[in-house]
């Protein structure tokens, strides 16, 4: 079959946000911009979970997307994260991504006021019919409370053309291969320890934290599936596994990642409250995960 938002196929990273002493640190969320072109990745995603969005302010959130869309100059796609439990929140979100250049938005589920399976299709429905810009939906009942289940992302596909693909973060398999059976959306990975597995049912590829530090690796499996080298992508599955559970697992995204860059020399500063950094039992094991990987 074939589907609609193949422009996001592949690997997309989703870009932490730099901060030092408290503020945006542009030059070297500009510089993570151009870390990624030059790996060949093929969408950047600012501002989502590994983004930590939900502490920047309004102006903050729309400052990294500028940066990045402006960096990225055409060179990568931008998938930028403009969704919000307010509709007409993610409505002007949505928006501005698109004034800004990004190439499509991805938009959470509406978290924390956990609407029925009719208010996430009016809610999705709302967005696409007053921004005219591809989206992607992201799905992750782990942080929002509530799923969207299959059977109504299928029902918002089919209202919404420009509604091209969905960030599949529910860890079932069982629900990625409904979604792929009931629809011709694009299903992307929204964990890396399930990329592989969710691209044998017919996914395309990840919004990717481990992309962070290791794209050409990310890339390299994905590029072994579509080519049909299968030991070959199990092989670097296999290596990825420990590093993607681990910066999944020892805390919470973003904290690993951030802490993975500073130790490779590629500090981005520090995580905003309430997030807190690793302690030093956490710090050790993730500096053995990057030892055994032969990052360290």
């Amino acid at each position: 079959m074939a589907r609609r938002g193949e422009q996001f196929a592949g690997l997309t990273v989703a870009l932490v946000t730099p901060l030092k002493d408290g503020q945006i640190d542009e030059d070297t969320l500009r510089k993570l911009v151009d870390f990624q072109v030059e790996a060949g990745t093929e969408t950047v995603s600012p501002v989502g979970t590994t983004g930590e969005s939900p502490t920047l302010t309004h102006e903050e959130h729309e400052r990294v997307i500028s940066i990045v869309c402006e960096q990225a100059a055409g060179r990568v796609n931008v998938m930028a994260g403009t969704g919000s439990n307010s509709t007409a929140e993610a409505i002007r979100l949505t928006k501005f991504a698109k004034d800004a250049g990004a190439t499509g938005a991805l938009l959470v589920a509406p978290y924390y006021n956990k609407p029925t399976q009719e208010g996430f299709f009016q809610h999705y429905k709302a967005v696409a019919e007053a921004v005219d810009i591809p989206i992607v939906l992201y799905n992750i009942p782990g942080r929002t409370a509530k799923n969207v289940e299959a059977e109504t992302v299928a029902r918002i596909a089919e209202a919404c053309p420009n509604i091209v693909a969905v960030k599949e973060s529910t860890g079932s398999m069982d629900q990625a291969s409904q979604t792929l059976s009931l629809s011709d959306l694009t299903v992307l990975s929204g964990d890396d320890s399930l990329t592989l597995p969710l691209m044998a049912l017919g996914g395309s590829g990840v919004v990717s934290v481990v992309g962070n530090i290791v794209p050409q690796d990310v890339r390299s499996m994905i590029a072994a599936w579509n080519a049909g080298e299968i030991a070959k992508a199990q092989e670097i599955h296999h290596k990825l596994f420990p590093l993607c559970r681990d910066l999944l697992g020892i805390a919470t995204n973003p904290i690993p990642i951030k802490e993975a860059m500073a130790e490779l020399g590629r500090d981005t500063g520090e995580v905003r409250l309430p997030m807190t950094p690793l302690d030093a039992g956490q710090r050790e094991t993730l500096r053995a995960t990057l030892k055994t990987y032969g990052l360290l």
